[in-house]
Order: C-alpha cells, then sequence, then structure tokens
C-alpha cells in the first residue's frame, strides 16, 4: 500500500488516507481563507469555544455546546494542516 492510500488519524477521529485528508484540509483552508471565511469562522468561535456558561446549565445544552466546540476545532485543525502541508503526501 503507497504511503499516501495508507489510512491517516484526522481530527474527527476518522481514519481516511493521508491524499484524502490533505484533500479535506485543503477545502476547508480555501473556504474560510478569503475575509468572508475568516469572519464567519471567528463568528463561530466567538458562539462555541470563547463562549462562557454560568452556573446551572442544563447537561444537555452542555453536551450540545460541546459538540459545536469540538466542530470549530476541526475546522480550526485542518486549516492550521493546510497551512503546514499535513498530512505529507509522498
Amino acid at each position: 500500500m503507497r504511503q499516501a492510500d495508507k489510512p491517516y488519524p484526522a481530527p474527527d477521529g476518522r481514519k481516511r488516507s493521508a491524499k484524502v485528508e490533505r484533500e479535506l484540509n485543503e477545502i476547508c483552508a480555501i473556504a474560510c481563507g478569503e475575509a468572508a471565511g475568516e469572519k464567519f469562522l471567528k463568528y463561530l468561535r466567538s458562539i462555541t469555544i470563547e463562549y462562557v456558561n454560568g452556573p446551572g446549565l442544563e447537561p444537555n445544552a452542555l453536551i450540545h455546546l460541546e459538540g459545536a466546540r469540538w466542530l470549530v476545532a476541526i475546522i480550526e485543525k485542518r486549516i492550521h494542516d493546510a497551512k503546514e502541508n499535513l498530512p505529507h503526501v509522498p
């Protein structure tokens, strides 16, 4: 099996080939790379990762928020990996 076709651990916990992961990273970086995409990602970050809840938050609401935070983190990781040309595909 070629290196590019071997399973590669992805930010979302799935295993895809390094080639597919690289393509997903590049697509994400392109979608969020322009000013509008950056602004929208900043908005998503403000309502998820940077949002602080007070006491008394219902468990289901917390689970929902953590899922949203996880998705934003995946997007940010894919953008970072695209800028670093990861994964390396021979």
